[in-house]
């Protein structure tokens, strides 16, 4: 499945709820306790991930 245009692996974890990543994005990761939830959160982690990379490499150029 793609989320934002990258692909996304989603976990369902024997406790209950998802765990999503995104192996593209190093260490861009997330929880939700419903597949909508865990969705939802994965493409925040990706637009902040993004958002923090960009402003890193700013500060190094």
């Amino acid at each position: 499945m793609k989320v934002l245009g990258y692909e996304i692996e989603m976990v369902a974890e024997p406790e209950g709820g998802f765990t999503v990543l995104v192996p593209e994005l190093p260490g861009c990761v997330t929880v939700g306790e419903t597949e909508e939830e865990a969705l939802a959160m994965i493409r925040e982690a990706i637009e902040l991930w993004l958002e923090v990379d960009q402003e890193h490499r700013t500060k190094e150029a």
